[in-house]
């Protein structure tokens, strides 16, 4: 029988933040950057340092090293959608900007990689895995332009180089929760599937998910713990209905609208055959509007 998990973006925002639970992020980051190698380095200052069950945002930067040795920082994301694009762009934006330090040559700028979990629909898409970064294409060729650097290689008595292409730019993954239809055919969707069912699926194999399903587990909290979460669950579902709603009266004030645009549009298509002196009758039929209506029009 599977255990009750807690919920992943509270896990991100308390237990997470622990060195000693650093494995289950590690795991995450292995599976969806398909790199088995993956280490972190250390957690950065962010705002998932807030650990009130009211904060809104919920952000979690990570140093980390890839199988490459490259060290990359990584930005996760969890929150709400008002101007998510615009603050997800700020965010790495940000992150580049604080670690380049002043004087320090252009080379050495931090390369990005942004993780969004999503429980609400961005766009529309028919996934719920998308990636992106910026890319380089001819306008009139549509290929893209590849740029390379060297790099000295050091296996001979004499010295030698390669070029290797050059990706400087932030990478971007946007995981949609909702979008997941449970189906598991690779490593990153037993994490899916964890963090949109709060549980394992049977038969997950992927690196370190057992550690998650045991540090993750609903009966490991703390009574202090379990009131926080609960608060959290009570406050996600408030803000879940609040967004709603006003999606809601968004959606009758815009039809509102609509319909007085489409009165109006009646009215003065009436008010034009009127003065072609047609019938009231055909007036009537053609625009829907009482003779009341038609009768008053000038």
């Amino acid at each position: 029988m599977s255990k009750k998990l807690i919920r992943f973006d509270w896990a991100m925002k308390t237990l997470l933040r622990d060195k000693a639970n650093f494995d289950v992020l590690e795991g995450f980051l292995c599976a969806l950057l398909d790199d088995d190698n993956i280490k972190i380095i250390n957690l950065l200052e962010s705002e998932s340092n807030q650990t009130d069950e009211t904060d809104k945002f919920n952000r979690v930067d990570l140093l980390i090293q890839d199988s490459q040795n490259r060290k990359i920082f990584i930005e996760i994301q969890n929150t709400r959608e008002t101007d998510y694009l615009e603050r997800l762009l700020y965010g790495t934006s940000k992150i580049i900007v604080e670690h380049q330090k002043l004087g320090d040559d252009f080379s050495n700028i931090s390369k990005v990689i942004s993780i969004s979990i999503l429980y609400f629909n961005l766009g529309t898409g028919d996934d719920y895995i998308y990636y992106g970064t910026t890319d380089f294409k001819g306008l009139n060729t549509g290929n893209p332009l590849i740029v390379k650097k060297r790099i000295n290689v050091s296996e001979m008595l004499e010295p030698k180089y390669k070029f290797v292409e050059k990706k400087i730019f932030p990478e971007y993954y946007l995981i949609t929760v909702e979008q997941y239809k449970n189906i598991i055919q690779k490593k990153i969707d037993e994490w899916i599937y964890m963090i949109k069912n709060n549980e394992i699926a049977e038969g997950s194999v992927s690196k370190n998910i057992d550690k998650a399903e045991q540090k993750l587990a609903e009966l490991n909290m703390t009574v202090a713990e379990r009131k926080r979460y609960e608060k959290y669950l009570i406050n996600t579902v408030r803000d879940r209905d609040a967004i709603n709603t006003a999606k809601e009266e968004g959606r009758d004030e815009e039809r509102i609208v609509q319909e007085k645009k489409q009165h109006q549009e009646k009215l003065e298509i009436a008010r034009n055959l009127k003065k072609a002196s047609v019938q009231i009758e055909i007036i009537i039929q053609s625009t829907g509007l009482s003779k009341e209506e038609i009768e008053k029009l000038l």
